[in-house]
């Protein structure tokens, strides 16, 4: 019998029979390993445990307690799912299926009616039947003519087997039952014991908008049921995070599909908290001498293609709008043009430098469908973008003021759990990046030496810079968990050389600056998404949309009273109503909870004779009584404080 040569990750080489399978190998390694193994990389690709390796090649094998082994497991778990279907509904059509870090997903299209959430318990019980039943997974190759043929004119399934770069399929067959394979298996079911079906949504296949819906069903699967329980509950808490959730439960946007996806609307709860947000950034610029302006949304094409947008970022934004008279207008994907014509706008002196521009500046981006998600990715967003134009002597300087600036904002937000880091061009790869290696060395050199004198911790990342400049990114953990960047500091030598900026030295002649780019906190929309998240929708009082709610306990003989409060504590600048629905008290002190409001203030005959007032703060079980006096200051300070404890 011919024989293949086999290459282990130390280099050795070993010859095995032209059938051998990654578990002979396995074998010939240690019982224990092969007991172990559910799969190998052949080649750097996974490969069944038990199917022929047919060649040479380099050989690792794949454990189930590895990452690759987990995503085995949960390969076979999608796979399993569309067993139990197609032996439920004969007729149905299958999309794509996939496993990663986050669990699996397998994509169903029905004629009679999508697959709804309340059918998940009876397929996850129909899969668990089979598991415990010890069903072996029947791995069967088939050409392409027969893989069509098996699946029955099913449009998507048919579109992958053509697609498919090998002449041949690969089939699993589970309890007679026969399904094109969603990549590769565990050698056998019984270690599938730990899974759950999660819940299920609509997806274009494909990802694109002109495809049709699917119904796609989540689920999630590990080898052992204490990590399955410690991520549910994850899921649990990523649920009560959810800002889409909390933004319908506290009613404070929506994305219409009548309108467009990705077009949010911002309800008055909702623009109350962006509204105090942007009044508060303006300020807090401001009073760092930038100075607000107001660009237009539109601009034509040319401008974007000078600064190398339109080379660059073309597929992220969307198509020009012909004017009829050679003119194309674009939405702006980036400020930054628009800054650089204010630049432009007057001759500049040295005695300007540092010039600062800012704008609450809105933005749109072409966002596939299957990207979109609430307010944490949008079409249309506004970004509180700031450019800063300096002579090159003044980068270190005006670096460190920015970034203080960022610290204050954190500050206020009350944002702990972030990290630096320098992002540079790399080293072995500069023809990438704007070539100018002095400028590269001296700028990195810049940073690098602000973030020390400022005695702050950072990483350094080679290869992350733009392809313009060096910058500092910081890092944010969501509630979620997930990594994203919060803000940015990019150096800019490119921009004033593509428009030819200058400004007048103290020697008379023209001197080319430097661009700084900054965002505090993104968009609106992401930190509105991340502060209703790490708040889990309990906002600070000074942000809160409404921030007391005052409940007579009888409208007629407390009304008054109340609406007197009402009128003192607004006139104060709180944000105050009084709740006249008539509803059981109990009912309204539950509601405002529910709603996560800072202050309920119930007023009665006591309060009422002796002005004061019955004070329950959310999440607090029991209530204060305070002369109304003294509440009106406990509120103002809360605000003015930012919310944080004395």
């Amino acid at each position: 019998m011919a024989e293949i040569s086999v290459t282990f990750p130390d280099g050795s080489v070993k010859p095995f029979d032209q059938n051998a399978s990654a578990k002979d190998v396995a074998e010939s390694i240690s019982i224990s390993l092969a007991k172990k193994a559910v799969s190998a990389r052949f080649d750097g690709e996974l490969v069944d445990y038990e199917a022929p390796l047919a060649h040479d090649g380099s050989i690792e094998i794949v454990t189930a307690d590895s990452e690759d082994g987990l995503k085995v497991l949960r390969q076979s778990a999608a796979q399993l799912l569309k067993t139990v279907l197609k032996a439920k509904y004969p007729e149905i059509n299958f999309g794509e299926g996939t496993a990663d870090e986050d669990g699996f997903f397998v994509d169903t299209d029905k004629v009679d009616g999508q697959v709804s959430v309340d059918e998940l318990d009876a397929l996850a019980s129909d899969m668990a039947k089979l598991v415990k039943n010890g069903e072996a997974i029947n791995r069967e190759v088939v050409d392409k003519a027969e893989a069509l043929n098996r699946v029955n004119g099913d449009p998507y399934q048919t579109q992958l087997i053509k697609e498919a770069d090998e002449d041949s399929v690969v089939f699993y067959n589970i309890a007679g039952v026969s399904v094109l394979g969603d990549g590769v298996q565990l050698p056998k079911l019984s270690a599938l014991k730990h899974f759950k079906l999660l819940s299920v949504a609509g997806a274009y296949w494909e990802g694109k908008s002109s495809n049709p819906m699917l119904q796609r069903i989540y689920g999630t699967a590990f080898n052992n049921d204490a990590d399955l329980q410690a991520d549910l509950k994850r899921r649990q808490e990523a649920r009560e995070r959810d800002h889409r959730v909390i933004g319908n439960d506290l009613d404070l946007f929506f994305v219409d599909p009548k309108v467009g996806a990705g077009l949010p609307y911002w309800m008055p709860n909702g623009a109350t908290i962006r509204r105090t947000i942007e009044r508060y950034i303006i300020d807090k610029e401001v009073n760092n001498e930038y100075q607000h302006v107001y660009t237009p949304v539109l601009a034509n094409l040319n401008l974007y293609k000078q600064s190398g947008h339109w080379e660059h970022y073309r597929e992220d934004m969307f198509p020009p709008m012909d004017m009829g008279d050679g003119e194309e207008l674009e939405l702006r994907p980036m400020n930054c043009p628009s800054h650089i014509q204010v630049y432009k706008h007057h001759i500049r002196s040295y005695r300007e430098l540092p010039l600062r521009i800012a704008e609450l500046g809105m933005m749109h981006r072409y966002e596939k469908s299957g990207a979109l998600s609430g307010l944490q990715r949008v079409r249309e967003m506004t970004l509180n973008d700031g450019h800063t134009f300096v002579a090159p002597d003044q980068i270190q300087d005006e670096f460190k003021k920015i970034l203080n600036l960022m610290v204050q904002v954190y500050k206020d937000f009350d944002i702990n759990d972030y990290t630096f880091r320098l992002s540079y061009r790399d080293p072995e790869n500069t023809e990438k990046y704007f070539d100018d290696d002095e400028m590269w060395n001296k700028a990195q050199s810049m940073l690098k030496g602000a973030m020390d004198d400022l005695g702050l911790e950072y990483v350094e990342a080679e290869g992350e810079a733009a392809f313009y400049g060096p910058k500092l990114d910081v890092q944010t953990k969501t509630a979620l968990g997930n990594e994203e960047t919060l803000s940015t500091i990019q150096l800019d030598f490119m921009l004033p050389e593509r428009f030819d900026l200058s400004y007048v030295g103290a020697d008379g002649q023209d001197h080319r600056p430097v661009m700084i780019h900054r965002g505090l906190v993104s968009t609106m929309e992401r930190f509105v998404a991340y502060l209703t998240e790490i708040y889990k929708g309990a906002f600070p009082t000074w942000l809160a949309p409404k921030q007391v709610t005052i409940i007579p306990v009888s409208e007629e003989k407390h009304g008054d009273y109340a609406e007197k409060l009402r009128a003192e504590m607004a006139a104060a600048g709180i944000r105050v109503n009084v709740d006249r629905r008539g509803e059981k008290m109990n009912y309204l002190i539950r509601d405002a909870q529910t709603h996560k409001i800072p202050y309920t203030v119930v007023v009665g005959d006591s309060e009422v004779a002796s002005d004061s007032v019955s004070v329950r703060k959310y999440g607090e079980q029991d209530s204060e009584s305070q002369s109304s006096a003294d509440f009106l200051k406990l509120v103002l300070d809360d605000i003015a404080s930012y919310s944080r404890e004395a």
